[in-house]
């Protein structure tokens, strides 16, 4: 398999529990038809925390728009089945993918984690693009 990737990347860090997130992307030519408007994109999630409280991922929300406004709106469990706990300093990395009905769009959310000390907050997902190369200049 193939992948073209984005030098693009975005990154986040929500306080006060410094939880960073990391996107890159990825567009794949042999799952995408074009004639047929279809685009198929992986994306890789770098989570960091950064802090000092060990924290677990529980649930995620996911806002995907293509470039026709066409929104999916994403929530579950966890990521790709886990819900991963990480220890001060400690990441997970994870790919999973998107469809989109265009050769452009964008996705941006959150993950809803919960401090060891019981606190429960959100890590923002800041908006990064999904686009098949050589559409955007």
């Amino acid at each position: 398999m193939t992948y073209r990737r984005n030098t693009e990347s975005t990154e986040e860090t929500t306080r006060p529990y410094a939880i960073r997130v990391k996107a890159e992307t990825s567009y794949i030519p042999e799952q995408s038809r074009p004639e047929s408007d279809r685009y198929v994109f992986a994306y890789t999630i770098t989570i960091t925390n950064t802090g000092t409280v060990p924290a677990r991922l529980l649930r995620r929300h996911w806002v995907i728009t293509d470039a026709n406004s066409k929104i999916q709106e994403v929530r579950g469990d966890g990521v790709i089945g886990e819900q991963p706990h990480l220890s001060p300093g400690q990441s997970y990395i994870y790919t999973s993918g998107a469809l989109l009905e265009t050769p452009i769009g964008c996705m941006e959310g959150s993950y809803e984690m919960l401090a060891d000390d019981g606190m429960e907050f959100e890590a923002p997902i800041a908006a990064f693009r999904l686009s098949m190369p050589h559409t955007l200049h």
